[in-house]
């Protein structure tokens, strides 16, 4: 049962993409190179939201892990943000600092979380990772759209 809140919270983070899709306005912004190609961030945000899920889950069930929970609570917040702050909105500055938060909060659960249960940690780490394709892409695309 509490595998399925952790499940829902992503959801919802996740319906945010259905909301404010990138469009015409995203499509004519100046990208990197490394810009992944457009199929592939549904793929991998629906894996690295199965894998949150799961490492909320497990998080949930060790004594002592608030600190880390409250800080998925906050990383699900930021990223619940970010998409209808910089595709909404159009605000590519304001979703630069709210990536950045995201990273910094993530990157802090990895280390807390590897702490209490390394498997918890690990499963984490794509969605570190993908947070810095995402921050590198998010900052490029603010450094070379002014």
């Amino acid at each position: 049962m509490t595998f399925f809140v952790f499940l829902l919270a992503c959801g919802a983070a996740a319906s945010t993409g259905i909301m404010f899709k990138p469009g015409p306005w995203y499509q004519a912004l100046i990208k990197p190179r490394f810009t992944p190609p457009n199929w592939l961030f549904p793929v991998a945000w629906t894996a690295i939201y199965l894998l949150i899920s799961w490492a909320g889950y497990r998080l949930s069930l060790i004594p002592g892990s608030q600190v880390v929970l409250a800080l998925w609570a906050a990383q699900i917040a930021l990223n619940t943000l970010w998409t209808p702050v910089f595709f909404g909105a159009h605000r590519i500055f304001a979703g630069m600092v709210i990536i950045s938060l995201l990273w910094l909060v993530v990157a802090a659960m990895v280390v807390l979380a590897m702490r209490l249960d390394v498997i918890t940690g690990l499963i984490l780490l794509p969605y570190l990772a993908w947070l810095c394709v995402a921050a590198a892409l998010n900052f490029s695309i603010l450094r070379n759209n002014r």
